[in-house]
């Protein structure tokens, strides 16, 4: 094993499997009920997950309303400031910048600076790399192809995309759709840096490397599946976070539509929802937008290397879009109003399962639906969306159920070791928390 393959890795996912795949602290979970005992074997829907009551489209439940929301007061822009630059603080960012919304109302914060040692703030609108926000947006393309009659959520890969899935125990025949969208396939988890390397010298030498998705699959295939795949009765499916799961199912809105994942994006949710700085950028590696920069400390390196120019062909289907904060509070107010899908198709996405033990060390009471996170609010209730990690840049979302309330946070400055991803998460999901709970009046 040489230099490159022995450094940790840096993973695109949410920063708990940063931390988690890097200490190799990698697990499965079954899944449960909400109050931690197992989901009973003669509901079919233990086996796909876990609806809340009226978790349908446009519909209220316990799930969206919190305890205190009668005396619940939203945050002052003085307040948000002051929450933002005390997470800059505690993380070592170099900035921050969140956008919070109320009902129609926004409030902005943004902290630090937009390009070391410039003192330049982090530029209103500015265009950032979306990181496995990206997930959701091909989740709801998948759903809209399953609501139109195209697919079906119990669709093999082998259906799909035959002879590709195959060798060291991995068969497509046995891995559905949903298993894709849910991160239930088993499919290990493959990251480019496992042959490239990860030291700031190897990302400088690759950062403009075009990968095909086929090359990011056969990573995968190198290795055994983490586990076997859930039958579709089987009330305890196991649960492993996985990127090149993500990249089949781009492979699989192409074979489709015989359109790239990106242009189905594009037509089906960007241009609809007026969406002006969301794109896949391809192998463009610059931000066609105003932007800050990102930064990351990688292994056995003092300094912090910028990564903002990068090919993000790596990431593909599983983490590629570019975009802003206001795309994304929008994007997901649609989502979960029923704007996108529907109600069949979002009561699908909002069946949810517990994830593995990493996971959920540092995100308490997280479970994963079908390219759609749910974790519990400090206030009560839930709040719903998705994170994002590349190397130097983390991106986090929280939604009401409602979509009355929602918070977008990109922040930029990364460590690759396990205690300043912990206390960097822990910062982060404080701020989720706080913005979406507000203060009592």
């Amino acid at each position: 094993m040489n230099s490159r393959t022995q450094a940790p890795r840096v993973r695109l996912t949410a920063a708990v499997a940063l931390a988690a795949t890097m200490t190799g602290l990698a697990a499965s979970a079954p899944a449960v009920a909400d109050d931690g005992t197992p989901a009973p074997s003669s509901q079919r829907a233990a086996a796909r997950g876990i609806t809340e009551p009226g978790a349908g489209a446009g519909t209220a439940s316990s799930d969206t309303v919190g305890t205190h929301e009668a005396t619940r007061k939203p945050l002052t822009q003085r307040q948000l400031r002051r929450a933002v630059e005390r997470t800059l603080r505690e993380a070592g960012y170099v900035n921050v910048s969140v956008d919070v919304r109320d009902g129609t109302r926004h409030t902005t914060a943004r902290a630090g600076e937009a390009k070391l040692n410039t003192g330049r703030p982090v530029p209103a609108g500015a265009f950032f790399r979306g990181g496995s926000t990206t997930k959701s947006f091909v989740a709801v393309v998948i759903l809209q192809l399953v609501a139109e009659g195209d697919l079906s959520l119990d669709d093999t890969v082998h259906d799909w995309l035959p002879g590709l899935i195959t060798g060291n125990g991995n068969d497509g025949r046995r891995i559905t759709i949903r298993h894709l969208l849910q991160h239930t396939s088993g499919l290990y988890n493959y990251d480019r840096t496992e042959d490239t390397g990860n030291t700031a010298a190897d990302f400088e030498r690759t950062r403009l490397e075009h990968l095909e998705p086929e090359r990011l699959i056969a990573g995968a295939l190198r290795h055994k599946p983490d586990f076997d795949p859930a039958g579709p009765d089987d009330p305890t499916p196991r649960w492993n976070y996985s990127n090149p799961g993500y990249v089949l199912l781009g492979m699989i809105i192409q074979k489709a539509t015989g359109r790239p994942w990106g242009e189905e994006v594009r037509q089906r949710i960007v241009k609809p929802l007026g969406l002006k700085g969301t794109y896949a950028p391809g192998d463009d590696p610059y931000l066609r937008g105003p932007h800050a920069h990102i930064y990351q400390r990688f292994p056995g390196s003092r300094r912090l290397t910028d990564t903002t120019v990068r090919n993000m062909s790596w990431g593909d289907a599983a983490g590629a879009l570019v975009t802003t904060e206001r795309d994304l509070d929008r994007f997901y107010t649609a989502l979960l109003t029923g704007d996108l899908l529907p109600a069949e198709q979002l009561g699908e996405m909002r069946q949810v399962v517990p994830v593995s033990a990493n996971f959920d060390q540092i995100m308490p009471g997280l479970r994963y639906g079908l390219g759609l996170m749910r974790q519990p609010l400090a206030c009560g209730g839930h709040r719903w969306g998705h994170g994002g990690d590349i190397e130097g840049g983390t991106v986090r979302t929280g939604f009401t159920a409602d979509g009355k309330r929602g918070v977008v946070i990109a922040a930029s400055g990364k460590a690759s070791n396990e205690a300043w991803l912990m206390k960097a998460e822990r910062s982060l999901q404080g701020l989720l928390d706080q913005t979406l709970c507000g203060t009592q009046r």
